[in-house]
């Protein structure tokens, strides 16, 4: 299975380039701070997802989608804490791309766990 097709990773890559774009304009204090934790978070969605598809089986492949959920919980978390400290506003399509991946990445974990 090639990570690079499926949709899932093509989807949190660009998840990625949203959060360094978004993270760029916070306060230079923030670099090794939620700068680097929320950047951190999300290159960790597309990485381990292409480590889980490089694994030999599905049971490997479900343990490191389980991790991808987890980094994708703690990325939202970072994003709401970002909102709250009024380091940005709101906003809509980082909310609702994270909201695709998580679907996506569920819908790909029920898969891999339902296929006999």
């Amino acid at each position: 299975m090639n990570h690079k097709d499926l949709d899932v990773w093509k989807k949190s890559v660009d998840l990625v380039e949203l959060i360094y774009d978004l993270t760029a304009k916070f306060p230079k204090e923030e670099k090794f701070g939620l700068v680097s934790q929320m950047r951190r978070a999300a290159v960790s969605v597309p990485s381990n997802i292409a480590e889980g598809a490089a694994r030999k089986g599905d049971k490997e492949l479900v343990q490191f989608l389980m991790i991808v959920l987890g980094s994708l919980a703690e990325l939202e978390t970072q994003y709401l804490i970002s909102v709250r400290l009024k380091f940005n506003k709101s906003i809509a399509d980082i909310e609702k791309i994270m909201i695709e991946v998580k679907k996506l990445l569920l819908g790909f974990r029920n898969y891999i766990v339902n296929k006999k």
